[in-house]
């Protein structure tokens, strides 16, 4: 896969937690690999996990399952970036 790529559906996820969760430009810019999500930013409660779900797929033109989700597809950012990398670049 090609880089380019990846660093597009990186932006994309950023750019939907920026929208969705009403996060600054610069917190989300810090976000890495490791920055937890789910259970640790107050802003992603249960509720909106479907509207960051929703945006990625409308973005990303991707097809999410209620079977592809679990536990740690929003652990963290990483994971979830990755989760997106595997939906949208295959």
């Amino acid at each position: 896969m090609l880089p380019e790529k990846h660093a597009e559906v990186e932006n994309a996820v950023r750019a939907v937690l920026r929208d969705v969760l009403g996060l600054s430009d610069d917190r989300v810019a810090a976000f890495d690999d490791h920055t937890p999500l789910f259970g640790a930013l107050p802003e992603l409660d249960s509720m909106a996990v479907a509207g960051v779900l929703t945006e990625l797929e409308d973005r990303l033109g991707i097809t999410i399952d209620d079977d592809d989700i679990d536990g740690d597809t929003l652990e963290s950012f990483g994971a979830l970036v990755r989760f997106a990398q595997g939906k949208a670049l295959t």
